[in-house]
């Protein structure tokens, strides 16, 4: 492989290889990073949700046990 690359121009290494595999794997990469924020996106929501689902309960619980008088 690497004598293959060897008698080429640095454009063909570093610029024409690089454009040609985006090319042709670009939609997978794609696929692959919408997945990944998606998933992201995804956890930070649940995260926000137990957040503010944990406040509401201590909220809750704070108000009601003052007022049993326990």
């Amino acid at each position: 492989m690497r004598e293959i690359f060897a008698g080429l121009p640095w454009w063909v290494k570093w610029v024409a290889v690089p454009v040609i595999a985006l090319v042709v794997f670009g939609s997978l990469i794609a696929t692959l990073v919408g997945f990944v924020i998606g998933l992201l996106f995804k956890a930070l929501v649940f995260v926000a949700l137990v957040g503010g689902l944990i406040y509401v309960v201590r909220k809750f619980m704070a108000g009601s046990s003052s007022r049993s008088g326990w």
